[in-house]
C-alpha cells in the first residue's frame, strides 16, 4: 500500500467525520459543546467509550508489549474492572447530585478555591500528557509509513493531525464526540478481528490451533505471583489497575464528561458497567493479536522496525499490516482502526481540556453570555496548539513503550486527585485550603523519588503501578495533617 493510498484513505475517513460534525454541531451552543444537552443514549456512550479508553495506545502499544511482558497487562485490566464499579456507584452519584459541568467543582464545594484549582491543574497536566502520548503514537506511525516518503517533517505531521481534530470538534464538542467515538470504536474492532483472521490464515492455523500451539505458550502467561518484588506482580498490577481506572476515568473530566451527557444517573451507571465488561474482553483480544504478531514475525523473519536507530515494538503491528503481504484488506482496515483508535481519544481529550480550562480556570459561567462562545472557541484553539508542542517534544524525550510510559505518568499526576477526592468522600473534615497545593506538590515529589530509587536500596523491590495509590495515600495523610480542628 503506497503512501498516496494511505493519505487518500485518511482523507475519506475525515470527510465522514466532518459529515457527522455537520449534523451534530448545527446548534453550536456551549450547552451542547460541554454536555450534549444531557440527551445522549447510554448504550451509545458505552460503545463509544470502549474506543476512547483503548485509544491508539492500546491498538498499537499493547500488542507490542507482549514480547517483553507476556499477558501481564491483563492483571492490570482485571483491576480496571473493579475500578469501573467504584466509579459507577461511588463517584457518579456525587457528580449527578451536584449537576456539575466540570467534576472538579466538587472540590470547590467540599474544601475551597485552592483545592478546586489543585484538582483542576492535576487533571489538566495529566490529560495534556495522556492525550499527547496517544497522539504521538499515531503520529510516529503516519510519519514512518506515509510522510517520510515525501520528506515531510514530523512537526508538520503532528500539526496536520491535530488540525483535523480541531476542525470536526470546534462546533459540536462533546455532542459530536459521542457519535464519532461510536463510529471509531466500530472501525477499531473490525480492524483487530480481520487482522487476527488473516494472520491465522497465513499461518495455516485455526483459532483453536493458535491457542494450543507451543509458540503461543511463550507469550500467554497472565499471572505473575512468584516474586513480590517484581513490578509485574499480580497484587501490584491489580491494585494499580483499579486505582488507574478510578483516577483516569472516575476523576478524569474527559471520561466523565461523556457519562454526564446521559439523561439520568441510572443510565450513566448502566453505561459504565456494560462498557467495563466489554473493555476487558476486547483488551484480551488485543493481547492475543500481540502474540500472533510476534509469532508471525518470527516465522517470516520480519524484524522489529527501527525508530531513530532503535527497535520500536510499537511499530510491529503497522509493519506487518502494511508491508508483509497480508493483503489490501488488512492494510485498509488496520489504517482505519489506527486512525479511529487514535482520534477517538484525542478528540475527546481536546474537548475536555477546552471544557476544563473554560470552566475551572476562566470561570466561563460568570462571564457575560455574549462572550462565552467566543471564549470557548479561543480556548479550543489554544488547547490545540498546546498539544502540538507537547507531542513534538515527546519525539525527543520518549524512550519507552508508550502504554508503559502513559501508566507511569498517571502514577504521578493523578495521585493528588485520588487523595483529594478520597478525603472528601470518606471523611467529614475540612482542611486549611491555602496549604493544599503544598501537600499535592510534596506528594508528587515523594512518589517520584520512591519510583526512582534503585531496587538494591529497597531489597530488590521494584515499584510498579502501585505508585498511584501510594501517591494518593501520601496526599490523604497530608490532608489529615492540615485538617481544621
Amino acid at each position: 500500500m503506497t503512501a498516496t493510498h494511505i493519505l487518500l484513505l485518511i482523507g475519506a475517513y475525515f470527510i465522514l467525520l466532518l459529515l457527522i460534525s455537520y449534523f451534530t454541531g448545527k446548534n453550536d451552543s456551549n450547552a451542547d459543546f460541554f454536555k450534549a444537552g444531557k440527551q445522549s443514549p447510554w448504550y451509545l456512550v458505552a460503545f463509544g467509550m470502549v474506543g476512547a479508553s483503548l485509544s491508539g495506545v492500546t491498538f498499537i502499544s499493547v500488542p507490542g508489549w507482549v514480547e517483553a511482558s507476556e499477558f501481564s497487562y491483563m492483571q492490570v485490566v482485571l483491576g480496571y474492572l473493579l475500578g469501573y464499579l467504584v466509579t459507577a456507584y461511588v463517584l457518579l452519584p456525587i457528580y449527578y447530585k451536584q449537576n456539575v459541568t466540570s467534576i472538579y467543582e466538587y472540590l470547590d464545594d467540599r474544601f475551597g478555591f485552592v483545592s478546586y484549582k489543585v484538582g483542576a491543574i492535576s487533571f489538566f497536566v495529566s490529560r495534556v500528557l495522556g492525550a499527547s502520548f496517544r497522539l504521538f503514537l499515531v503520529a510516529i506511525v503516519l510519519q514512518q509509513f506515509v510522510f517520510d516518503t515525501w520528506n515531510v517533517p514530523f512537526e508538520v505531521t503532528v500539526t496536520l493531525s491535530i488540525l483535523l481534530i480541531w476542525i470536526y470538534t470546534f462546533k459540536g464538542g462533546i455532542k459530536t464526540i459521542v457519535w464519532t467515538d461510536t463510529l471509531q470504536t466500530l472501525f477499531m474492532l473490525i480492524s483487530v478481528g480481520l487482522s487476527i483472521y488473516f494472520i491465522l490464515e497465513q499461518l495455516d492455523w485455526s483459532f483453536a490451533d493458535f491457542l494450543a500451539s507451543n509458540e503461543f505458550k511463550q507469550y500467554n502467561k497472565v499471572l505473575f505471583i512468584d516474586d513480590f518484588t517484581d513490578s509485574k506482580h499480580l497484587l501490584k498490577s491489580f491494585l494499580g489497575g483499579m486505582f488507574v481506572t478510578i483516577c483516569m476515568t472516575g476523576l478524569d473530566q474527559d471520561m466523565m464528561q461523556k457519562n454526564l451527557t446521559c439523561k439520568t444517573l441510572k443510565d450513566s451507571q448502566k453505561n459504565m458497567v456494560s462498557f467495563s465488561i466489554v473493555l476487558v474482553v476486547v483488551t484480551f483480544v488485543f493481547m492475543l493479536l500481540g502474540a500472533l504478531l510476534f509469532i508471525y514475525a518470527e516465522k517470516f523473519e520480519i524484524p522489529i522496525p527501527l525508530m531513530d536507530g532503535k527497535p520500536k515494538s510499537d511499530l510491529l503491528f503497522p509493519e506487518i499490516a502494511l508491508n508483509s503481504g497480508l493483503g489490501m484488506t488488512v492494510a485498509i482496515t488496520f489504517l482505519l482502526g489506527l486512525i479511529a483508535a487514535a482520534y477517538s481519544s484525542a478528540d475527546s481529550a481536546l474537548t475536555s481540556l477546552t471544557t476544563s480550562f473554560c470552566v475551572d480556570f476562566l470561570g466561563i459561567g460568570k462571564k457575560p453570555e455574549a462572550k462565552r462562545k467566543k471564549i470557548r472557541k479561543a480556548t479550543h484553539v489554544g488547547m490545540s496548539l498546546l498539544l502540538i508542542l507537547v507531542v513534538i517534544a515527546f519525539k525527543h524525550i520518549l524512550d519507552t513503550n508508550v502504554i508503559d510510559g502513559l501508566l507511569k505518568v498517571a502514577s504521578y499526576t493523578y495521585g493528588p486527585l485520588l487523595g483529594l477526592f478520597a478525603f472528601g468522600i470518606f471523611t467529614n473534615y475540612k482542611v486549611k485550603d491555602n496549604y493544599v497545593w503544598i501537600v499535592a506538590i510534596l506528594s508528587v515529589l515523594i512518589s517520584f523519588i520512591l519510583g526512582k530509587l534503585p531496587p538494591e536500596n529497597l531489597g530488590g523491590y521494584v515499584f510498579g503501578y502501585e505508585l498511584l495509590p501510594l501517591n494518593g495515600l501520601i496526599t490523604f495523610i497530608g490532608l489529615l495533617l492540615i485538617r481544621k480542628k
